[in-house]
């Protein structure tokens, strides 16, 4: 395995467990669990949205299965600038985090919707682990 399929692996996986965690215990705080949002619970127990809510966590969780099989295909039958050119596709569309859901959860989290408080703090570590991560991948495949 070349360092592009080991980055590409590892971020498989872990979108793999985000995908469990999403589709069978979403109201985990734990991945990308949705528990974390206050709203959540008092939402799923509204029955005129529950049902919307439900479908929106499975929307997203589908979505994150689109990229695990595209990831997986890349690895076992994409060429080295498949694979590439993969990584700096996964590195700007992960930058998109900062575009629209981290001043999201930012404002929810100082507005108090989020448990624990200072989880925005914590993602977004997580997010800028994934791009530097990702970034370290494409330079030694480079050098």
């Amino acid at each position: 395995m070349n360092i592009l399929e080991i980055g590409i692996t590892v971020f498989v996986f872990i979108e793999f467990l985000n995908i469990v965690m999403l589709y069978f215990i979403p109201e985990s705080k734990k991945g990308n669990g949705v528990g974390v949002f206050n709203d959540y619970h008092q939402l799923i127990a509204n029955n005129d949205v529950n049902d919307f809510v439900g479908y929106l966590i499975n929307w997203v969780a589908g979505a994150k299965l689109i990229f695990i099989m595209i990831g997986i295909v890349v690895v076992i039958f994409g060429n080295y600038n498949t694979q590439l050119f993969t990584v700096i596709a996964l590195i700007v569309s992960i930058l998109s985090f900062y575009w629209r859901l981290f001043p999201t959860i930012l404002k929810l989290d100082k507005a108090g919707k989020i448990s624990p408080k200072g989880y925005s703090k914590i993602l977004n570590v997580m997010i800028l682990s994934f791009i530097i991560g990702f970034v370290l991948v494409l330079v030694i495949a480079l050098v």
